[in-house]
């Protein structure tokens, strides 16, 4: 394990279906095909390969110009969303199928990024757009005042794929939502206040999940008090890691000497756990909130032991354990439907969202029928949440994860990636860290290998303009935007990833070269 290194400088931040039986030779072959079918408009730069075929035509844009779309955006859309809006020459999109995008001139883009891990099985997906529309014919809204069909068949179907006790299952419209709700009920249920989570972390953007995200650029100075953040057990950026610290087919470039089955990282990040127990909180906490595998941060993961010993801290405490899994759940990490499992703990209260609905408005809240008594002595209305066409939608998403494998092919496709990544990562000085599970990747930045400084944010942009205008869309994150952010839709092939890899490859060594 490395010793303890000075605090770095901060850079500011300036974000052919598969049956489901198929082996792993099936498989293979599944992720060589094409995936979804498009139209044959292959973009090349340079020495890149051809982009993976598509039949699918998407219709024309005939409608309003881009130029009078951006004057919309910035008169009459609130600010933020031009603080949000990525890339100095924004992407106009005007037509999505599985894992491709259109824009409104019609130039196709592989997208890696999945509306922020939210297009789960892939954009329009035949499967789930047929359900919709006869949803749609059927019955739009009535709230959960009356009992319809698809609040009561998803409910059963969710709840079947959690293990016991949590099977009771409440419905919102998104990952903030579900979030405020389990502060609420963890406070109500524990009797008390405080909650715990991770530097780092994002958990939503309401007024009192904004007390749980630890990460400046989402703060805003308003009162939203009882909420304190450890620090995060990453075992690359972070003072302690070695090169077995966590669950990934890649690990860090950093060194340990730490004996099998034992990880002194993890104890040293547990003793700043302790710390802030001992410091910074009252004898009992209400709940202690966590990411598997942080999602903003740009995949952080944390020592494969962390999360079982910082829960048996927190119940110590007389709190509970939240598994946030709005972006790693429903199969994204690959060897596990949800990301909690990885880490071999079973918390009290789950949330979700993003994938969960494969980009329709919905979230959920699963927990146990002791904490929603708790809950129960109020009363509590969500106009929204149950909605008709949402439930029928997230139950054909939950059918087209089991019937076309993709949890699988998260996994089988995911873990190419990672592994080639890393020989991206040997490659080039400026990639840091890779690291992730499954389609849940993310890959850090640096000036060196040596110093570790997150690389600034003109290169970042740099390489991330220059990745799009090959034809690949991908996120950032990290707590100083140091990092990229792979999150494709789950229907992506190796095809797919080694056209990624090349533009990936091209765009940082583009940079390089400039440099």
């Amino acid at each position: 394990m490395l010793k303890a290194v000075p605090r770095l400088t901060s850079v500011p931040h300036v974000g052919s279906r598969m049956s489901k039986t198929c082996n792993l030779v099936a498989l293979a072959k599944f992720h060589r095909a094409s995936g979804a079918a498009c139209q044959k408009a292959a973009h090349k730069s340079h020495d890149l390969p051809p982009m993976p075929p598509c039949d699918f035509k998407p219709l024309k844009h005939q409608g309003m110009s881009k130029q009078h779309m951006m004057e919309i955006r910035k008169l009459n859309c609130q600010p933020m969303t031009m603080k949000v809006t990525y890339y100095k020459s924004p992407v106009f999109i005007h037509q999505g199928h599985m894992q491709w995008l259109w824009d409104t001139d019609g130039k196709r883009y592989l997208d890696f990024f999945a509306g922020v891990a939210t297009v789960s099985v892939g954009h329009c997906n035949p499967k789930v757009t047929a359900v919709a529309v006869a949803q749609m014919k059927r019955l739009w809204h009535t709230t959960c005042i009356y009992v319809t069909p698809p609040l009561q068949e998803y409910c059963e179907k969710l709840a079947s794929l959690l293990p016991d006790p949590l099977k009771v299952v409440y419905l919102t419209n998104s990952g903030s939502e579900a979030n405020d709700l389990a502060m609420l009920m963890a406070r109500l249920h524990t009797g008390n206040h405080d909650m715990i989570s991770l530097r780092g972390s994002y958990h939503g953007g309401s007024q009192q999940t904004m007390a749980l995200t630890s990460n400046s650029a989402f703060k805003y100075p308003v009162a939203n008090g009882g909420c304190t953040a450890t620090m995060c057990p990453d075992v690359f950026r972070g003072p302690w890691g070695g090169s077995h610290c966590r669950d990934s087919p890649v690990q860090t470039i950093r060194t340990c000497d730490c004996p099998q089955g034992q990880c002194m990282a993890n104890d040293k990040y547990i003793g700043q756990l302790d710390e802030t127990f001992a410091t910074s909180l009252p004898s009992r906490v209400a709940g202690f909130f966590a990411e598997p595998i942080q999602g903003m941060g740009a995949a952080v993961q944390y020592p494969k032991d962390y999360l079982k010993q910082a829960y048996k801290r927190v119940r110590e405490r007389g709190g509970v354990c939240i598994a946030d899994e709005v972006q790693t759940g429903f199969g994204r990490t690959g060897s596990h439907f949800w990301g909690f499992q990885g880490h071999e703990v079973m918390p009290d209260i789950v949330t979700m969202a993003k994938g969960i609905a494969g980009g329709f408005p919905m979230g959920a809240l699963v927990t146990t029928p002791e904490i929603a008594a708790a809950f129960s002595k109020g009363a509590h209305f969500n106009t929204y949440g149950g909605n008709p066409m949402a439930c029928s939608i997230a139950s054909s998403v939950l059918d087209v994860i089991k019937e076309d494998g993709t949890q699988q092919n998260s996994l089988v496709v995911g873990t190419y990636l990672l592994t080639e990544l890393a020989k991206l990562r040997d490659k080039h000085e400026i990639i840091g860290d890779v690291r992730g599970k499954g389609l849940q990747i993310g890959v850090e930045m640096v000036e060196d290998k040596v110093s570790r400084t997150p690389l600034s944010p003109a290169a970042m942009n740099d390489i991330f303009e220059d990745t799009k205008d090959m034809g690949v869309l991908i996120g950032k994150g990290g707590v100083y935007g140091q990092s990229f952010r792979v999150q494709p839709p789950m229907c992506v092939t190796k095809d797919d990833a080694d056209y990624f890899l090349a533009v990936f490859d091209r765009s940082i060594q583009n940079y390089m070269d400039r440099r």
